[in-house]
């Protein structure tokens, strides 16, 4: 009995909707980099991409655990003295809400060039409505 390798023919990507509409943001970016990585499939190896793509909608109306909205904040550097800003989480949701669960699957999955082919998978948006619907209509998983 020869040991099975998967093979980029063998896979085959769905697609999978996720209202983020009252869930707490760190199980809805666990869940979605579960998909996008492909570890729900019987067929996942870690040196492919074997998931699938994963469209969140109602990205504004997540929620968070205890005083995560005041005390949460992004940090980024722009390289040069004084180039140090800082924004908080409840700012973030105000004017970038899908940043923020980009930015948390981001940190979910591997932080390698395949990630990054995973992560342009995933696909977030503010409201209801999002212009993928011919390829969900097929399957989608309301979680």
């Amino acid at each position: 009995m020869k040991t099975y390798s998967t093979k980029a023919s063998d896979i085959e990507r769905q697609w999978h909707v996720i209202d983020a509409s009252g869930k707490i943001l760190g199980k809805l970016a666990t869940q979605a980099a579960s998909l996008l990585i492909g570890k729900h499939k019987p067929i996942f190896s870690p040196n492919l991409d074997t998931g699938d793509f994963v469209v969140i909608t109602n990205a504004d109306k997540v929620r968070f655990t205890g005083n995560k909205a005041k005390q949460k904040f992004y940090y980024r550097h722009s390289g040069y003295p004084g180039g140090f800003k800082s924004i908080s989480l409840e700012e973030m949701m105000q004017t970038h809400p899908t940043r923020v669960i980009e930015h948390a699957v981001k940190g979910m999955l591997p932080h390698t060039r395949l990630g990054a082919v995973m992560m342009k998978k995933l696909k977030v948006y503010v409201g209801d409505t999002h212009p993928h619907l011919g390829q969900t209509k097929a399957s989608s998983t309301k979680g």
